[in-house]
């Protein structure tokens, strides 16, 4: 059990590192990305999210 909560949480902060690299790098484009997707439709939203989510899962099932 222990080693499971040390692997989320390691998965967990190679996230954080991942989504801060593009506001850092380029925070007027990421602002502007943002506003661009507050426009965008619940089901559109909710679209993108589960392709991400299965784009993850497909990708996690390779590397392991």
């Amino acid at each position: 059990m222990n080693e499971l909560i040390q692997h989320l949480l390691v998965a967990l902060c190679l996230m954080l590192i991942i989504e801060g690299i593009l506001p850092f790098l380029y925070p007027q484009r990421w602002r502007n990305l943002v506003v661009r997707l507050a426009q965008i439709s619940n089901r559109n939203m909710r679209a993108l999210g589960l392709a991400s989510m299965l784009l993850g899962l497909f990708l996690l099932l390779l590397v392991r």
